[in-house]
């Protein structure tokens, strides 16, 4: 029971495909050539996501070929994993920012207090109340 598929279709997914392949290589690069954590943690979630699209489309796009009507329920999954890797990214950052902080690493900024604001935003913040 194979079905041909037309060459428009093939020639789609194995583009989609191997452009996904880039993106993966472009975060492995980015991994290897990036010195800090804080300049690490890009590549791989930019990437993930990217790919993470492009596999998803090919995917669409195949099986819809394949089984005559169109098959969007793969939407899930990729709309899921464009919310959570970036959150991701953002909670690794913020722990990364932590340690480093405690470990009294002095590159990093300073964390924000409520209490040393300068007196220029204490004054606009008296007015407000």
């Amino acid at each position: 029971m194979e079905s041909e598929l037309p060459f428009w279709t093939e020639l789609a997914v194995a583009s989609l495909l191997v452009l996904s392949a880039l993106f993966c290589l472009s975060a492995a690069l980015g991994l290897v050539r990036l010195k800090t954590f804080f300049q690490r943690m890009h590549p791989p979630a930019l990437a993930s996501t990217g790919s993470s699209w492009c596999v998803t489309l090919a995917s669409i796009i195949y099986f819809s070929e394949l089984n005559g009507e169109l098959h969007l329920h793969v939407w899930l999954i990729i709309i899921l994993l464009s919310i959570t890797v970036p959150v991701t990214a953002m909670l690794l950052g913020r722990a990364a920012l932590f340690r480093g902080r405690q470990a009294g690493n002095h590159t990093l900024p300073p964390a924000l207090h409520p209490k040393s604001m300068p007196p220029e935003f204490e004054k606009e913040d008296t007015k407000r109340s």
